[in-house]
């Protein structure tokens, strides 16, 4: 306990992007980050910020974002979840609550980061328990393409052109460590990447271009002479729509890489609860 008698909590979080405008609080638009703030003023009476791992866009689902808030430490980690997923919206939902470290940060001290993106190709994929959560192509790719597009993903690159803005005082390079293609449930196909950091809407450009050679509308070598700025003039394909990118997993220094589809956790910095 602090001296302020307060704690930290880490939150998982699985949400719906389909009816937000991102995750950051906005004054005239509903996010994800202004629900749980308000939920949490309707339970405490205070208002506390709610920090993200990662600002996930408009449209954007998750299944595996992390979040922290101070509270006070008369809060019980499973007693303060079972409230909040009582007064939340339906389309938002707390899946873990843990104390950690009064430090601990989730977007500085977030090691990897894993997303996943859902192509349909069947036709069952225009269906409305379906459509909401892919992109609807409804067309055949080429997957031999895709994997080989995928696979020089893999490593330390310069994504510049892969993103709709930069971000100066980073740099424009990222190290992916897995970058895959599979089936997807029947539907289609999906994309797993997991990164140490990703450009804002890298991998919806990523996707996009990807298809492109999926489709043979581009060459596969594309991929490879974009990275690292070996094209003199890179230009990508439209970004994916929003509507089939999940956060998937957010890592941690610590945490067990067994379960990759498994929210991390941060081992090191966890409390016992009394």
């Amino acid at each position: 306990m602090t001296s302020r008698e307060e704690i930290r909590l880490q939150l998982t979080l699985h949400y719906d992007g389909s009816r937000y405008f991102g995750w950051q609080v906005q004054r005239t638009e509903r996010t994800v980050q202004g629900e749980l703030e308000a939920a949490i003023h309707r339970l405490t009476g205070e208002k506390r910020t709610v920090v993200g791992a990662g600002r996930t866009d408009r449209g954007v689902h998750a299944t595996g974002q992390v979040a922290a808030v101070t509270l006070p430490a008369s809060w019980h980690a499973q007693r303060f979840r079972k409230a909040m997923n009582a007064v939340l919206p339906r389309d938002v939902w707390l899946a873990e609550a843990e104390r950690v470290s009064p430090r601990f940060h989730p977007r500085y001290d977030a090691s990897a980061r894993s997303y996943e993106y859902r192509v349909g190709i069947a036709d069952e994929s225009a269906s409305p328990f379906h459509r909401f959560h892919c992109w609807v192509l409804q067309r055949e790719l080429r997957t031999s393409h895709l994997e080989t597009a995928a696979g020089y993903l893999v490593g330390e690159h310069s994504f510049r052109a892969f993103a709709k803005s930069g971000q100066p005082q980073r740099g424009d390079r990222c190290r992916i460590t897995h970058a895959e293609w599979s089936p997807w449930d029947g539907l289609g196909l999906r994309f797993k990447v997991t990164a140490n950091r990703f450009l804002h809407h890298m991998v919806r450009y990523l996707v996009g271009t990807m298809v492109d050679v999926g489709r043979g509308r581009r060459p596969v070598d594309d991929i490879s002479s974009m990275l690292d700025d070996r094209s003199p003039n890179p230009e990508t394909s439209p970004p994916a729509p929003a509507e089939g990118l999940f956060l998937t997993r957010v890592e941690y220094p610590g945490a067990s890489s067994e379960a990759p589809d498994a929210p991390a956790r941060t081992e090191p910095r966890r409390y016992s609860e009394p």
